[in-house]
């Protein structure tokens, strides 16, 4: 019949159409069904400020699963998993022709599997969904696995392994068995170490180190020996040491720093997460460790709390929120943030402000007296009265009737508003207004408050939050002149009682009835506070902060880096402790300087710095004409005493002085 089409013709069209509809109907399977990837949902990790690892968070269901990149393990640990399990990865397109037929072969010729002939992007199909070992559940890896070398590349396919591969117990991935097993990261993994990691993938259960150690030391061995010197990127002499080594026999706990601020900044976040924090992990874990060891020495009952922070960027630097685990003294509550009253704590912002406003000066004689405010008649802690004392002296003794009167005298309701304004709002009792009592810790705030109350002494009166993550610098508010705020921190400058670290200024709090001990201080560069008690608030009986918390001070201020200057220095400008041209400084004393005797005036001289100039002795100012740069004193008697000199900008200088 005239038109009809020829068969040839007919099934070469009938081919050519099924050609052309073979790769749209795969990229239709392909979107319709794509690699299920919910395994590879890792736990979070929480980073310091060097993105060194401070500690992890696992996977949902407990498991212990970190993202790996083939970045972060050693070259040859890549080297070896691809000799040992894919030797042409780099090659095939997910499947290996000549090793399935190789696997294949053997199967007939043995009756039972020899070699799998998986590759790795066949074990990655696994690893995403397990499938029991048929040969239905083959084929559908070896689709998976073509599927996935068209979807990623292969450092991509390479990571999902080194994320899933299963390590023992409830640990997946190179990077968590490295942790567990090791102590470290994957990055410094040697030839050893990195061989015992591969070999666990193929067996996990049954070559665990801490169950089966000869099994997991044999199976590393044969890993190490079947291949020749300089096959897996490990070298003969590597190789000797590598046999010669032991595997471990414990696993090692998870990095587990900062746990209460690792939770706070993980809430909310993405599987797999990597946040950053302001943290050093190396001050974190000497804080720790300062904590738990002064924590043995307190009651069963007591908890502490520790925090250090950086003046001028507000940045924290360690923080112990408690005990960590349900078992602990605090359990999983977050101390630093728990509302306490802070007893006299808070008293130098008290002072600052009546400076500010006029009401005194340091050298302001106060009565320390009995006195009434209508039904409230405060007593100091001792139970007793030193009379009339200048203002640096009622501070630096904590006396309560020149605070209260200096309290009476600012107003209750404008000293508040100046808490809130600086990031500390008094906590009252429902319907209460603020009142004298606030003067003596009368209402609650938190330890991360009062550091950064603290903070504002040492950054010339602004204002500003504490950040534990890296972002832009908040905006500060000026809430004092930097003139009061450097003198109130200049009267703290003191020696610590039990030996420290000097040019440190520092203030103790107890509140009623010790539940609360306080120790807070500041120097050129840091800010710190330590708080002791329990956390149910419960009184803790002879609880003071001298005594609880100070020593604790102290030994983290000796901790800590060294300030660029000996010298407590407060400026107006926007650097803090700026250098000026020509700067402050103490001619005499010099820093160590001894007396012979007592007898007689002293001259104390400075140089530099913008008059007038304010000179202290143990806190208390000289009378002097204050726009000479020497002043005049006579010593009572035999000891040690501290010298310190204030210019008009509020920076300061100090220096020790002994008088045999």
């Amino acid at each position: 019949m005239r038109g009809a089409t020829p068969p040839a013709r007919r099934w070469r069209r009938v081919l050519l159409g099924a050609l052309l509809a073979l790769p749209l109907g795969l990229f239709a399977l392909d979107r319709a069904l794509p690699p299920d990837l919910s395994r590879l949902h890792p736990g979070i990790e929480i980073l310091d400020r060097e993105d060194r690892l401070l500690a992890t968070l696992p996977a949902p269901g407990g498991v212990w699963r970190l993202r790996t990149t083939v970045a972060e393990v050693p070259p040859h640990l890549v080297a070896m998993l691809l000799a040992a399990e894919d030797a042409r990865f780099r090659w095939h397109p997910g499947v290996d022709p000549l090793a399935l037929a190789r696997a294949g072969w053997q199967w007939l010729r043995a009756g039972r599997v020899v070699s799998g002939g998986s590759t790795l992007t066949m074990q990655v199909a696994r690893l995403l969904a397990p499938r029991p070992r048929t040969l239905r559940s083959k084929a559908i890896e070896i689709l998976r696995a073509l599927q996935l070398e068209a979807r990623l590349g292969k450092e991509e396919i390479l990571g999902i392994w080194l994320t899933l591969a299963p390590q023992g117990g409830n640990l997946e991935g190179i990077k968590a068995g490295a942790l567990a097993w090791f102590g470290r990261p994957p990055g410094q993994l040697d030839a050893a170490e990195a061989a015992l990691l591969v070999a666990l993938a193929r067996r996990p259960e049954a070559l665990r180190p801490d169950r089966h150690p000869a099994a997991a030391q044999a199976a590393r061995d044969a890993l190490l020996r079947q291949r020749a010197p300089g096959a897996g990127g490990v070298t003969a002499p590597e190789r000797a040491l590598a046999l010669a080594s032991p595997v471990p026999r414990a696993r090692h706990p998870m990095p587990n720093l900062a746990p209460h601020l690792a939770r706070q900044v993980a809430r909310g976040a993405a599987p797999g997460a990597r946040l950053a924090t302001t943290l050093d992990r190396d001050l974190q874990r000497a804080m720790e460790a300062l904590a738990a060891q002064r924590l043995a020495a307190l009651p069963d009952q007591a908890a502490m709390a520790l925090l250090v922070a950086e003046t001028g960027s507000r940045e924290i630097r360690a923080l112990v929120g408690g005990s960590f685990g349900v078992e602990a003294r605090a359990g999983m509550l977050d101390l630093t943030q728990a509302v306490r009253s802070p007893g006299s704590a808070q008293k130098p912002f008290l002072y600052a402000m009546a400076f500010q406003a006029g009401l005194a000066r340091p050298e302001t004689l106060l009565a320390d007296l009995p006195l009434r405010f209508g039904d409230y008649a405060p007593e100091n802690f001792a139970r007793d009265f030193l009379g009339r004392v200048t203002a640096a002296e009622a501070l630096r003794q904590s006396l309560n009737l020149p605070a209260v009167a200096l309290l009476s005298e600012l107003g209750a309701l404008r000293y508040a508003a100046a808490l809130k304004a600086a990031g500390s709002p008094p906590r009252l009792a429902q319907g209460a207004e603020p009142s004298l009592p606030l003067a003596l810790g009368g209402a609650g705030t938190t330890l991360r408050e009062l550091v950064a109350l603290y903070a504002l002494l040492g950054d010339a009166g602004r204002a500003a939050p504490l950040v534990a993550q890296p972002g832009p610098v908040a905006a500060r508010a000026v809430v004092l002149r930097a003139r009061p705020a450097a003198e109130v921190a200049g009267i703290l400058v003191n020696p610590f009682p039990g030996g420290g670290p000097s040019g440190v200024a520092w203030k103790t709090g107890t509140s009623w009835g010790g539940r609360d001990a306080w120790a807070l201080g500041l120097d050129a560069r840091h800010v710190a506070g330590v708080w002791v008690g329990r956390p149910d608030g419960t009184p803790l009986p002879g609880l003071t902060g001298r005594a609880a918390t100070l020593p604790v001070l102290a030994a983290v201020f000796a901790r800590l880096p060294a300030a660029p200057r000996p010298a407590l220095r407060v400026r107006p400008a926007a650097r803090p402790f700026a250098q000026p041209a020509d700067r402050l400084r103490l001619l005499f004393p010099m820093p160590g300087a001894e007396l012979a005797d007592a007898a007689g005036p002293v001259t104390l001289r400075a140089a530099g710095g913008r008059r007038p100039l304010l000179f202290l002795v143990d806190g208390a100012p000289l009378p002097h004409q204050r726009a000479r740069r020497e002043a005049a004193w006579i010593p009572p008697g035999p000891g040690f005493y501290r010298v310190t000199v204030l210019d008009a900008d509020g920076i300061a200088a100090a220096a020790e002085l002994r008088v045999r």
